[in-house]
């Protein structure tokens, strides 16, 4: 079974990253406490961007995180969020630990 990696960029409305990161810090206690597919999520702050968030995401495998995308702490994090959110990206990645032992 092979782990999902996801590396995300969220661009946020100028002034409302705080808010957001209030948003996403609780999504991440929701999503590590009632799925058990996630295994890591990491918000990280740009330290030159004011208006960026990126965040590191690891799931067991790729319907894990399936499960995530469709699961009641996403929908809830979108709705909190709300139009705050400008555009959002994300890279799926496989570990390396995963390829080469």
């Amino acid at each position: 079974m092979t782990k999902l990696a996801l590396i995300a960029t969220l661009e946020v409305r100028p002034g409302t990253r705080a808010e957001v990161l209030r948003s996403l810090l609780a999504h991440r206690d929701r999503c590590l406490r009632d799925e058990p597919g996630t295994l890591q999520f990491e918000p990280l702050i740009p330290l030159n961007e004011p208006d960026k968030i990126l965040h590191y995401e690891l799931y067991a495998d790729s319907a894990a995180f399936g499960a995530h995308m469709k699961g009641a702490s996403f929908a809830r994090a979108r709705e909190e969020i709300g139009d705050r959110l400008v555009n959002m990206s994300g890279v799926q990645c496989t570990p390396g630990t995963d390829i080469v032992p």
